[in-house]
């Protein structure tokens, strides 16, 4: 395990290098002026050319983006050029929601992914295929904005089942919370689980058509163990990998999901930040999401070593 790490952190030490530059590139791409939006519309250009002094984005790019870097290795994450506060503090003040949800979302995501692609991949004809099949497409075809809206429609608007809009923290009430996290989790989780259980069951067909499949069954070998020690093993890698990716596009959608369910989380903040040319604030965000999703796909990698013997037999 250790030399597969070895092997890994080159590339990703490069990755969230490049990550870097570009999220410090891209906000002032976008076009807009920080120091106009702080020195407000009715300034002179002398008091904005101040103000853009005072802010420090009269520097290059370079010196900007060096002392932007240095700063986020030694844990210092900037200060908001609009609010004037720490953003490690901001980020801190709306960590909890987003992570309530992206957790939530995650769980449910491999929860019915692997079993909808387990079941689907054991189902080999009949009606129930069929079932499956028209689920899984549906899953797969229905993005999460439109899974959300309809079941803010369905389970909000028509039944009043559950709450649409707003938030309570899981730690001060437990129970509501979960009842505020059930519409944008399973709207954020279902997509991606159907694209799961498609991946799972499209592996599980192929391996069953294996040699040493059919070599089980001629020895004699219990179906159950042969569905489970032959088929269903070595069908897990791709859809392992494959949730390690998906949880970088989870992070991507609670930016939408918050808007549409009203929850105050680093999605609806990195909004403002972009609206408001917040650019310090934008580039932290940016740059910490690509890390999340860098060390889940690298766990999932670690764990697709640990259940597939001939990549540790490659990276020894």
């Amino acid at each position: 395990m250790l030399g597969f790490l070895a092997r890994r952190l080159p590339s990703v030490a490069l990755m969230l290098l490049v990550t870097s530059i570009v999220a410090f590139l891209l906000p002032r791409l976008g076009g807009g002026d920080p120091a106009l939006v702080v020195a407000g519309s009715d300034a002179t250009a002398e008091q904005v050319e101040a103000v853009r002094v005072s802010m420090g984005l009269d520097r290059p790019l370079v010196v900007q983006y060096v002392d932007w870097l240095s700063g986020v290795l030694t844990g210092d994450l900037g200060t908001s050029l609009i609010s004037n506060r720490p953003i490690a503090q901001l980020i801190l003040s709306r960590l909890g929601s987003t992570l309530e949800l992206a957790i939530s979302a995650t769980i449910l995501m491999v929860m019915f992914g692997f079993a909808l692609g387990i079941l689907a991949g054991s189902t080999r004809r009949g009606v129930g295929r069929a079932v499956l099949d028209a689920v899984l497409g549906a899953l797969v075809a229905t993005p999460p904005h439109v899974t959300g809206l309809i079941l803010i429609l369905a389970l909000g608007i028509a039944w009043r089942l559950l709450p649409i809009s707003g938030e309570v923290s899981i730690l001060v009430d437990p129970a509501t919370a979960l009842s505020y996290l059930v519409l944008p989790a399973f709207a954020l989780a279902l997509p991606q689980a159907g694209t799961i259980a498609r991946l799972i069951q499209a592996r599980m067909y192929q391996v069953q058509q294996e040699e040493f499949v059919d070599l089980a069954r001629a020895k004699g070998v219990p179906p159950r163990r042969i569905a489970i020690s032959h088929v269903l093993r070595n069908s897990m890698g791709t859809a392992i990998v494959a949730t390690g990716i998906r949880v970088g596009e989870l992070l991507a959608g609670a930016v939408v999901m918050e808007a549409i369910f009203g929850r105050n989380g680093l999605g609806l903040m990195a909004v403002d930040a972009v609206s408001s040319r917040d650019y310090e604030v934008v580039q932290v965000l940016v740059l910490g999401a690509v890390v999340i999703a860098v060390v889940v796909h690298l766990f999932s990698e670690m764990l697709l070593a640990a259940l597939d013997p001939r990549i540790r037999l490659d990276l020894s």
